[in-house]
């Protein structure tokens, strides 16, 4: 069934979108948009960029830059459950960082959002942005990057990790619903992952997927050390 979620085309998500790997499902999430309701306040974010990260054990190729690349801990066990709950994780202390878990229920996936459109709730993504963290010049940057993102939707870790994006209603307080594009982007655009280090951040995964020429994409970065051992030709998406 085809809705419009701030203007955009959409449907909703289901599990069975989500089961295949986190590097075969990250395409299909863009221009899908992430419907939050934290406090009572409605927030949606149309995503324009995403990130996959397999776990141990997940797919033919291992990925060293995982937080799921040595298995199961603390931290990670969202990783392992079932698609359609959101892992949100903490960022350099700061920023909560949101992801949907991918693959089947046992084998450890994610697509981080790493940025997006504010389609829906804007002054209150604004107001959560710039609570003692100065101010926002442009609507392009309120949900530039995954810390802005997660700030702008309300999601905080570790309160938030867990929430079932896909499922019943949340806690009564907080609720995500993941919607995928009514109309898949055609031909996205591919490329190593953004301040990734060593290997697992060079053009051998080229594991970020974006919307070329969108304004709110985040600037690329190399993590410390990919930039020397990435192969100047660029693999195919």
């Amino acid at each position: 069934m085809t809705s419009v979620v701030g203007g955009v085309p959409v449907r909703p998500a289901g599990r069975t979108d989500l089961i295949g790997l986190p590097v075969e499902v990250a395409p299909s999430l863009l221009g899908g948009v992430l419907v939050t309701e934290v406090d009572g306040a409605r927030v949606a974010v149309r995503l324009t960029e995403v990130e996959a990260y397999h776990g141990l054990g997940t797919g033919e190729v291992p990925d060293p830059g995982s937080h799921a690349r040595r298995g199961r801990t603390r931290r990670n066990v969202t990783m392992w459950g079932d698609p359609g709950h959101l892992y949100v994780y903490l960022s350099h202390g700061i920023h909560s960082c949101v992801n949907v878990v991918c693959g089947p229920s046992g084998v450890a996936g994610a697509v981080l959002f790493r940025a997006g459109e504010v389609v829906e709730g804007r002054d209150v993504a604004i107001r959560r942005r710039t609570t003692g963290r100065g101010v926002v010049r442009h609507d392009r940057d309120i949900a530039r990057g995954p810390g802005r993102l997660g700030d702008a939707v309300g999601l905080r870790h570790v309160m938030h990790d867990g929430l079932d994006a896909i499922g019943p209603e949340g806690d009564g307080e907080t609720t995500a619903r993941l919607w995928l594009p009514a109309h898949p982007v055609i031909a996205p655009a591919c490329g190593p992952r953004v301040g990734v280090a060593g290997v697992a951040g060079t053009a051998e995964y080229p594991w970020r997927f974006w919307i070329e020429g969108d304004p709110t994409v985040s600037a690329f970065r190399w993590g410390r050390g990919a930039a020397e051992l990435s192969s100047p030709t660029r693999p195919a998406c």
